[in-house]
């Protein structure tokens, strides 16, 4: 059995893997993998492992003459034609549950720092502009007696809640179907996309990448949000048409913005870097040593379940 590992992950997957018996190669580079390089390396394996990086569209997909199993290290999986996978009887796995507190303390941690202007404060410091307390000085947000709105209430989505729960604040949340559980621990209320961003001091974005989700935040839907508002992104960029929210941080409608995802990633639109009320990060939501090492595993476990006639943990349906 032949396996094919698209980006340098952990080390737990290729030793699960080889325990198997199976070959393993990784595609060595630090950057992803091109679509051509990806269809020349994987023409004839038996299982691949995958990034949301990847490439894997129908072309990728009608290459694949041995695959089993497209086993993506992440939970989302925008990036894989699922129909073209199910036509040739590949099965697709991810891996939820593993990343949720990674992601979830990043959200809240964003959400704390743009309050609080931490970033903006660290770099006063740095610049050599801090030359004593000072009553206005850099004045953010308390957050207790705020709400906080989730627009798609995941696994993800419910954890960065209850975090911020701690701190005083309601919670609405926008979702399909309800949480009934959810809302039971946390109180939260179940509301439309348009009474959330309507009412809500703090927006935290959790939802995946559908084509029903693009840009669901678009230009008309953004201007709902009331001034003074913190949003923040740690789903997928492309959930929001990022334009038209540049606009509002500029403007000063928002108060704050924190961003671990972008619409064009890698590509970081350059107006952000000029705007001193956002935070940027380079997609780190996951980047625990815990949590990535748990997604490695997890998807070496579905290709191996896979490989050997038995149904994965995780299969996306």
């Amino acid at each position: 059995m032949k396996v094919y590992i698209t980006r340098k992950i952990s080390p737990i997957a290729e030793s699960l893997l080889k325990k198997e018996g199976y070959s393993v190669s990784v595609f060595k580079k630090d950057c992803a993998i091109s679509k051509d390089e990806l269809m020349k390396k994987s023409r004839d394996v038996d299982a691949l492992i995958s990034q949301v990086t990847d490439t894997v569209d129908a072309e990728v997909i009608t290459n694949l003459k041995n695959c089993k199993v497209i086993a993506q290290a992440a939970v989302g999986v925008n990036n894989i034609d699922l129909s073209a996978a199910r036509e040739r009887g590949i099965i697709v796995t991810n891996t939820p549950d593993v990343l949720t507190d990674a992601t979830a303390d990043l959200a809240a941690a964003l959400i704390l720092s743009c309050a609080r202007r931490i970033v903006e404060g660290d770099n006063y410091v740095r610049e050599g502009k801090f030359d004593g307390w000072k009553p206005q000085l850099m004045l953010g947000m308390e957050l207790r007696g705020k709400t906080l709105g989730i627009i798609g209430a995941g696994r993800i989505g419910q954890e960065t809640a209850k975090r911020i729960k701690a701190f005083g604040v309601k919670i609405i949340y926008y979702n399909k179907s309800r949480k009934a559980d959810f809302e039971k621990k946390t109180d939260a209320q179940k509301v439309s996309l348009k009474v959330l961003l309507k009412t809500s001091d703090i927006v935290s974005v959790h939802l995946p990448l559908k084509k029903e989700t693009y840009r669901i935040l678009n230009s008309d839907n953004l201007k709902l949000m009331r001034k003074g508002v913190v949003f923040v992104n740690t789903a997928r960029g492309e959930v929001v048409e990022e334009r038209a929210l540049i606009k509002l941080i500029k403007s000063g409608h928002i108060f704050s913005a924190g961003f671990d995802v972008y619409e064009n990633e890698p590509d970081v639109n350059k107006q952000l870097f000029k705007l001193k009320n956002v935070i940027l990060l380079p997609h780190i939501g996951s980047g625990t040593v815990e949590a990535r090492s748990k997604m490695a595993e997890l998807a070496a476990l579905n290709a191996i379940k896979v490989l050997n006639g038995k149904n994965p943990l995780t299969e996306v349906k």
